[in-house]
């Protein structure tokens, strides 16, 4: 194990990243019931998305682990359920069996662009005051992520104005007593402090009547349902279904498009936050990545496993698998090497049999952990020059709008439009890489393809 993972060359023990693997999954688990729920609205069998996320994840995963050997956990993202099922589904009216090939097809190009290293050449060419925005940012985007999981900030029908919740509700009082015990357990500096903080929370929250289970079925069910969806895609209601109708093509490749160009930034914006401070993806690789052939450099291997997972889970049943943002937890707990991500798949596959307890983990006792997480990813900031507004402008829009948005994509988005602008006044253009212009433009192009559709 010592000698596979390469744990001393990286600072770590079996005990840490099996503590790190814990915390991303707790952090995370909530996905194996959400999406199915998502997706069922769809008109898909809940059992068989329910398998489906979970298979996706731990494949995911488990190639990220071994192949890259980096702590990172794959599994169908949010956001991009909701987009295929709300947007693809209900509003362009392609049915589940469609949406699904899209899904499919939008990782075989993520496939070939990473293949062709694309989007390698895309993460050199950030600047590298934008690269500690995206880190910053982040950090608010884990962090808000929490606080909308307890709703403890809310949106009044009508008023655009947030507010913060009346503490009138047991959620509320866990998610406080959870937070409070986070920040003493990491001030104190004891060792697997969010994992501690979690389970704390979680047991306090069964007399509080927060840590209920949710509604699920049994294994056997969810693998009745599961030939539904398992390669539906290579059925005739599926991927040759997409071309019949000529006039819907130009449609359908559109929505292929904003598939992937939000799948390749998301993970792009997760590496570069998650990855450059905690010394995952260090400088020495990135040298790797310049002067190696094939795929050498953990940050090759680690892009190449996100690709794979979106049409492995396509296959399954499920919408675009993604490399998850609450790898932060993990990683902030001291995990750094693929035996996390492990620890992580093996909690997936557990969780095929024990759904009814891994539902059972409340918002309330995770959310403290996104919370903490996100604090200590702000330092980030601290290495951009505020003073400088054409450093300061890029990386607000960039830091900011991850939250305000929920999207990574469109921060880095808003990030690329604003640098462009500021070394454009600055007469700089010339500075602003190729690269960097191309997508900026595929930005601004899939803004207004979705204001048209």
């Amino acid at each position: 194990m010592e000698k596979f993972f390469k744990l001393k060359e990286n600072g770590t023990t079996v005990g840490r990243e099996v503590v790190a693997g814990l915390t991303t999954f707790f952090a995370m688990a909530y996905i194996i019931i959400v999406n199915p729920n998502i997706l069922s609205s769809a008109e898909m069998e809940w059992g068989a998305v329910f398998l489906a996320t979970i298979i996706a994840s731990i494949i995911g995963t488990l190639i990220m682990g071994l192949v890259a050997n980096v702590p990172y956990a794959q599994a169908p993202g949010m956001g991009l359920n909701a987009f295929f099922v709300y947007t693809v589904c209900f509003t362009l009216g392609f049915t589940w069996q469609q949406a699904l090939s899209m899904v499919f097809i939008c990782g075989l190009i993520n496939i070939l662009i990473t293949v062709t290293k694309i989007r390698k050449y895309i993460i050199k060419a950030i600047p590298r005051s934008l690269q500690n925005a995206i880190g910053g940012g982040i950090g608010i985007f884990v962090a808000y992520i929490g606080l909308l999981n307890v709703d403890i900030i809310t949106f009044s029908e009508g008023d655009p104005v947030p507010s913060l919740a009346t503490l009138d509700k047991p959620v509320f009082w866990l998610f406080l007593i959870g937070l409070a015990l986070t920040i003493i357990l990491l001030v104190c500096k004891v060792k697997g402090a969010i994992l501690i903080s979690i389970i704390i929370t979680t047991l306090i929250g069964i007399p509080m009547g927060v840590t209920t289970t949710g509604s699920t079925i049994s294994f056997t069910e969810a693998c009745q349902q599961l030939p539904t969806t398992f390669g539906a895609i290579f059925t005739g209601a599926g991927l040759p279904s997409l071309f019949t109708d000529v006039t819907k093509i130009p449609l359908v490749l559109i929505t292929i498009f904003s598939f992937s160009l939000s799948d390749t930034f998301d993970t792009i914006g997760t590496f570069i936050g998650t990855g450059r401070r905690s010394g995952i993806f260090s400088d020495e690789d990135e040298k790797a990545m310049e002067t190696s052939v094939g795929f050498k450099s953990k940050m090759d291997k680690a892009l190449f496993a996100d690709a794979t997972a979106t049409s492995i889970g396509a296959i399954f049943g499920t919408s675009n698998t993604t490399t998850y943002v609450e790898s932060a937890a993990g990683i902030g707990a001291g995990g750094r090497t693929g035996l996390t991500s492990v620890i992580v798949a093996l909690c997936f596959a557990a969780s095929a049999f024990l759904a009814t307890f891994v539902s059972a983990i409340p918002s309330a006792a995770t959310a403290p952990a996104l919370v903490a997480v996100g604090i200590m990813m702000l330092s980030a900031f601290k290495e951009i020059e505020w003073d400088d507004l054409n450093e300061a402008i890029p990386a607000f829009f960039a830091g900011i709008f991850m939250a305000l948005c929920y999207s990574i994509s469109y921060g880095i988005a808003a990030g690329f439009i604003f640098y462009c602008i500021t070394k454009i006044c600055r007469k700089q253009a010339k500075e602003i890489h190729p690269i960097l212009w191309i997508a900026t433009a595929l930005f601004v192009l899939n803004f207004i393809l979705l204001a048209v559709i």
